[in-house]
């Protein structure tokens, strides 16, 4: 049925990762707490995590929280790890249901025990699912990603492949992202997915998060659907 929700034909990636931007700005436009705005984001998360796999999408990155939103005020850090405490295990027991595996990815040790804790839980719960993922970037550097990856082939005295070194990223063993979306208006990576989104398709949304809504990401996937994607290949070749 959602299939049938946008035009028939239109090629859907494997994977998308989305920076989740704007959730402060969102809410402090309607006068309310930057935390109100990370509780109507989390929520537009969970729903266009679910919109997309009916959609056909088998993997979804979302950029959570990255190592420099670590110096924001204590207070939007507390407000944003409770979320995560009191919503974070009901959400993604429903967005999982469906044979879909969650795995936290960035340096999470910088996160509460509490919370660690919680996200370890729901990946132990996930762990069987195959096919399906879902990537939670939390406390996540797309340099240091590269570092650790580095460190761990030095560790074990591998000289790295472009293969191997993929293979030790958080997202090794998955699908590059074929489209990043970005809502918030703003036009750069920020740190994120740098050597998985060498061949990403890139789409900008002027929308705050919790306002991008199911509509917009299936004209995201149109737009993807009508690039020609060539690879460094000519048109003639891809004919």
């Amino acid at each position: 049925m959602a299939r049938n929700k946008i035009i028939q034909g239109t090629k859907i990636p494997q994977h998308i990762a989305i920076i989740m931007d704007g959730n402060g700005r969102w809410a402090k436009k309607r006068l309310m707490p930057r935390s109100f705005g990370h509780k109507q984001g989390m929520e537009r998360m969970i729903g266009l995590m679910e919109h997309a796999f009916d959609l056909g999408v088998k993997y979804i990155t979302v950029y959570a929280l990255s190592t420099e939103n670590l110096q924001r005020p204590k207070e939007e850090l507390e407000g944003l790890y409770n979320l995560i405490r009191n919503h974070f295990t009901s959400y993604m027991e429903r967005v999982c249901s469906k044979g879909v595996r969650l795995k936290a990815i960035g340096d999470t040790t910088l996160l509460p025990p509490d919370v660690q804790e919680i996200l370890r839980n729901s990946e132990k719960k996930t762990e069987g699912n195959e096919g399906k993922g879902i990537n939670i970037a939390l406390c996540y550097g797309a340099r240091a990603e590269l570092v650790r990856a580095t460190n761990i082939a030095v560790e074990r005295g591998e000289k790295v492949t472009e293969e191997s070194l993929a293979g030790l990223l958080y997202t090794g063993g998955q699908p590059d992202p074929e489209l990043i979306i970005r809502t918030g208006k703003e036009v750069r990576l920020s740190n994120f997915l740098l050597y998985q989104s060498a061949y990403s398709e890139l789409y900008f949304s002027d929308k705050m998060f919790p306002a991008f809504t199911d509509k917009d990401l299936e004209k995201a996937i149109v737009w993807f659907s009508s690039r020609t994607r060539r690879f460094g290949k000519t048109d003639e070749q891809l004919k």
